[in-house]
């Protein structure tokens, strides 16, 4: 079984300060964030940004600063975000990837995504494709629900996408898409690709049971304040280390190591 990578999604594009008071907002507060959460065995930040005020933004000169802050901080991957924001043109949400960070999510499809519409249409899916290809930046599909891992299966017959290195990030438990639960993601992984290496990611109530799942079963875990704020019900998580350190614990105890960043490159086909 490879070495686990846990990846720490900081901020996000929706949590709030007022939500949870430790959410990193600014870019020295997100590069200590990820220090912390190297210190904690994270592999990788995945990374939203932010203006002064909390809203978020897909500022190429924002995400520069907080991916050149992290790396004099630590040798952690850093993955941007392509979703950015509900409602930002597919323009605003690329913009970032032509700085050519390591990594970048690729939503697959559109989902509903509470009261709204997380839109992403095939030809705006395929332009940010060529666009990560051209900057050198490695892609993790992002998996909503059963429909976007078909179409990346099908794309991957027609060599839309290459077959490998692959790897898929099972995103659980957002309202309009697949249910966080055990089941379905035991369903999403009987159509994964073949070689294809995996994360999930557990909204809410999810993100402990999912996690805890993965680790026995070969995947990778995402944690952070993007997907849930609390470490117990109604106890706030003091901090996104704080969430990586139970994974690592939860690891531990299946005899599993932790991949390092360098480790984690090489399984993601980074560099």
């Amino acid at each position: 079984m490879s070495p686990l990578i846990i990846t720490a999604a900081l901020t996000g594009a929706e949590t709030t300060r007022e939500a949870q008071p430790a959410l990193p907002i600014t870019p020295d507060e997100i590069a200590a964030a990820a220090a912390e959460c190297a210190a904690a065995g994270a592999a990788m930040v995945h990374v939203h940004a932010r203006r002064p005020d909390g809203t978020s933004t897909q500022d190429p000169a924002v995400y520069a600063e907080i991916i050149a802050k992290v790396r004099a901080r630590c040798g952690i991957i850093v993955q941007i975000s392509t979703g950015g924001a509900v409602g930002m043109t597919a323009e605003e949400r690329i913009a970032p990837v032509r700085l050519g960070p390591e990594m970048a999510t690729l939503s697959m499809g559109s989902v509903n995504f509470g009261d709204d519409v997380f839109l992403n249409t095939p030809a705006d899916m395929r332009h940010f494709l060529h666009v990560m290809r051209e900057a050198g930046v490695v892609p993790e599909f992002e998996i909503f629900d059963s429909g976007m891992l078909t179409t990346l299966n099908r794309w991957i017959r027609r060599g839309i996408v290459p077959p490998a290195p692959l790897h898929v990030d099972l995103v659980l438990g957002v309202p309009g898409g697949m249910a966080g639960t055990p089941a379905a993601l035991q369903f999403l992984l009987g159509d994964l690709p073949a070689g294809a290496s995996w994360t999930v990611a557990g909204i809410g109530a999810a993100q402990l049971t999912l996690g805890a799942l993965a680790i026995p079963l070969g995947g990778h875990v995402r944690v952070g304040f993007e997907d849930n704020i609390f470490y117990h019900k109604g106890e706030l998580a003091t901090s996104n280390a704080q969430l990586v350190a139970r994974i690592a614990r939860i690891a531990a105890e299946h005899s599993r190591p932790l991949a390092t960043p360098d480790q984690a490159r090489k399984l993601l086909g980074i560099g």
